[in-house]
């Protein structure tokens, strides 16, 4: 059978949704997420998506681009997924083969490629010339369960909030999101110092949830948050939980987060996903503290072009 790999066109969003939710469910999306990715991508990423497709059926994705925001220069990203029941077709090698042939063509020194911790995933990426670095999990928490932590009496000066009330002057989430992006680790660490480009990437993004967003105050000043994220049904996640440096240490993290999954249960949600790289001791802590549980790992694996194969 003829596999075909192509540019994602905006008729393939339902197609490329039901591969990315077989292959990863806890990595939530919504519906238009990829058609916006697409346009609000900046130039110097040039991003694309791919779509494997056999006989008119989407069964393989990969985003690829540069990414143009790390620090360390000359890096490019692929990140293929297969849906489930379509696997050992050839979508995977043909998806890999156009994207490398994209990133070389831009430059790119290596490319870093997301895979699953299973036995296929990792034996897929060392037969095509990658090693693996660090990990990551995603965790999941059952909501419809309740069991969450109650809320508690705020301490003195310290208020909550939701990214609602910020929405004249969004910077303050901005200023938060980047001084806690650049303490996460990571072997593709990222700066965030364009304030339009997150305005696109999170604030108007289709999966960012305002309401659902809680943020800290302490004295007036955006002390903490956790961002929410949801796919418009049933599953919600946190796109990022932090603290500001000056005020971590009082759980504050806790507080954001207890808020946001309460209002996201309120609110009819009934799971809720998140993900930590593996390194993340007091991230992870904080989650198995609300009941998540690891319910899939990925491994990062990296791709050095002028020594491979």
């Amino acid at each position: 059978m003829t596999v075909n790999v192509r540019d994602f066109r905006p008729e393939d969003a339902d197609g490329w949704e039901a591969v990315r939710r077989a292959a990863l469910p806890f990595l939530l999306s919504a519906p238009g997420q990829w058609a916006y990715d697409l346009a609000s991508s900046p130039p110097q990423q040039h991003l694309r998506l791919l779509v494997a497709e056999e006989r008119g059926e989407v069964i393989g994705t990969a985003q690829v681009g540069i990414a143009y925001d790390s620090t360390r220069p000359g890096q490019g990203f692929c990140n293929v997924y297969t849906h489930p029941d379509r696997l050992r077709r050839g979508s995977g090698s043909a998806l890999v083969r156009v994207a490398e042939a994209h990133l070389v063509g831009l430059g790119a020194v290596e490319i870093l490629s997301w895979v699953l911790d299973d036995p296929a995933g990792r034996a897929f990426a060392r037969e095509r010339g990658y090693e693996p670095s660090r990990s990551a999990h995603f965790l999941s928490l059952d909501l419809a369960k309740g069991g969450l932590p109650p809320r508690r009496e705020l301490p003195p000066g310290v208020e909550l909030r939701t990214a609602e009330d910020f929405a004249d002057d969004p910077r303050p989430l901005f200023e938060l999101d980047a001084e806690v992006t650049a303490d996460e680790p990571s072997d593709a660490p990222a700066v965030l110092t364009d304030y339009a480009r997150w305005l696109d990437t999170t604030w108007r993004h289709p999966v960012f949830d305002r309401a659902l967003t809680s943020v800290v105050l302490v004295d007036g000043e955006v002390a903490a948050f956790s961002l929410a994220t949801t796919d418009g049904a049933t599953r919600y996640g946190s796109g990022m939980t932090g603290t500001k440096r000056a005020h971590r240490g009082r759980g504050l993290a806790k507080i954001a987060k207890n808020d946001s999954l309460h209002r996201a249960r309120d609110a009819g949600f009934t799971v809720a996903y998140t993900g930590n790289d593996a390194g993340n001791g007091p991230m992870l802590a904080i989650n198995a503290w609300f009941g998540y549980q690891v319910c899939a790992t990925e491994v990062r694996h990296v791709r050095t072009l002028d020594t491979a194969r």
